[in-house]
């Protein structure tokens, strides 16, 4: 990819800690990592500014674990270490490609990881150095795709890209219905009207309101995060 081929200059990746376990049924994947770290460093090589969030269910749910009884804001924060945990694995493995990394977390652990602020995060970026953003929003009751889109939006970043496991929103799950529709394209009212499994409510709302849009793309498709960075017509656009 040449330089300057990017449409958007400044993204916010996305990632379910689902998707770091590859064909595990726990844990990270050192190969998950390293076709990451090997996909950002194509981007960033190209002046893209790359953020990336990364959920913590491949190493706990605290929604999971709530639902069996454990106290809710107990049961997130375990949650949001979980999230340390996975970004400081691809902070590892990205530093081994040979980028330059920051972790910056919303709850404070100065050892491990940055404090997260704003300007800082930004300056990173403006720098060339991948940030990743670990621990949720830093409070409970409030997921990993809305603390994407609450970053997303205060480093005024040009879209929101969601890795997931299929190419695209459908209007079933795929897996279960062969009869279910893939969207090219969706608003972010019909999203939300039809309850379609993009993101959380209130993640859609956050985007939809600072005009930040949301593709969501097959992060195991190879090539697939160059084109949509490229503007090309890959997964689903949600504007």
């Amino acid at each position: 990819m040449a330089a300057g081929a990017s449409k958007y200059q400044r993204i916010l990746l996305k990632f379910s800690g689902e998707a770091l376990m590859g064909e595990q049924d726990f844990g990270i994947d050192p190969a998950i990592i390293n076709q990451v770290s090997a996909e950002v460093k194509a981007l960033v090589e190209t002046g893209t500014q790359v953020a990336i969030v990364i959920g913590g269910g491949n190493i706990f749910r605290g929604v999971s674990l709530s639902a069996s009884g454990m106290d809710r804001t107990t049961a997130d924060h375990m949650g949001m270490l979980a999230t340390v945990i996975n970004s400081l694995a691809l902070q590892d493995g990205m530093e081994k490609a040979g980028l330059t990394v920051r972790v910056m977390s919303a709850l404070k652990m100065h050892e491990v990881c940055e404090d997260y602020i704003r300007r800082r995060a930004v300056r990173h970026l403006e720098k060339g150095r991948v940030v990743i953003f670990a621990a949720g929003t830093g409070n409970p009751f409030f997921t990993t795709d809305s603390a994407a889109s609450l970053r997303g939006v205060e480093i005024n970043a040009d879209i929101v890209i969601k890795a997931t496991k299929v190419d695209g929103v459908y209007s079933a799950d795929p897996v279960k219905d062969p009869d279910a529709t893939k969207y090219d394209a969706l608003s972010f009212d019909e999203v939300i009207e039809n309850k379609l499994a993009v993101m959380d409510t209130t993640a859609i709302v956050l985007c939809r309101d600072n005009n930040l849009p949301i593709r969501v793309f097959d992060m195991n498709k190879k090539g697939a995060l160059a084109r949509v960075v490229n503007g090309l017509d890959e997964g689903t656009l949600v504007s």
